[in-house]
């Protein structure tokens, strides 16, 4: 049986119908059209489908439309765009820290939420919580690189 819902979606409310137990990655990219998260393995396991939840990083392709009810979700597409681009997604720019480019969503989303709660992370602390983030490419030093780049951009900001 479909419900109706309401979503906070990178800061917009959203009314979505669907059936409860639909995941979450598919209202946002079939209904919503945000195409930032990615389908990767439909399990929770890779990262690809990675958004922001209540300021913690969760995947979406294993939470049902009924657990992100009333709750405030941000995607890829709610940090900034081509003309200002959140500081994280600018120090992925700079660092070249995308090769397929599939996992960055995960990588990005991940990395903000870790900064947002640990602004001056350790490098093991970026590498902890990115290990889940899978990348075939092997961007992996580019991408620690640009997750302490984004940390010392948001500093910059916050002083």
């Amino acid at each position: 049986m479909q419900i109706n819902l309401c979503l906070r979606v990178n800061g917009q409310p959203v009314e979505v119908r669907a059936m409860a137990d639909t995941p979450l990655l598919l209202i946002l990219r079939n209904d919503l059209r945000l195409n930032g998260p990615k389908y990767g393995c439909g399990l929770g396991e890779c990262g690809a489908c990675t958004v922001i939840i209540d300021g913690v990083a969760a995947r979406s392709c294993v939470i049902p439309l009924a657990g992100a009810a009333n709750r405030d979700i941000t995607t890829l597409e709610g940090l900034g765009d081509k003309s200002a681009p959140h500081p994280v997604q600018q120090a992925f720019i700079d660092e070249q820290a995308a090769q397929c480019g599939y996992c960055m969503n995960g990588m990005i989303m991940t990395a903000k939420a870790l900064l947002d709660r640990i602004p001056d992370a350790s490098d093991e602390q970026i590498r902890n919580e990115l290990s889940g983030n899978l990348c075939r490419c092997g961007t992996h030093v580019e991408i620690l690189r640009a997750v302490r780049r984004a940390a010392g951009r948001l500093a910059e900001i916050r002083s």
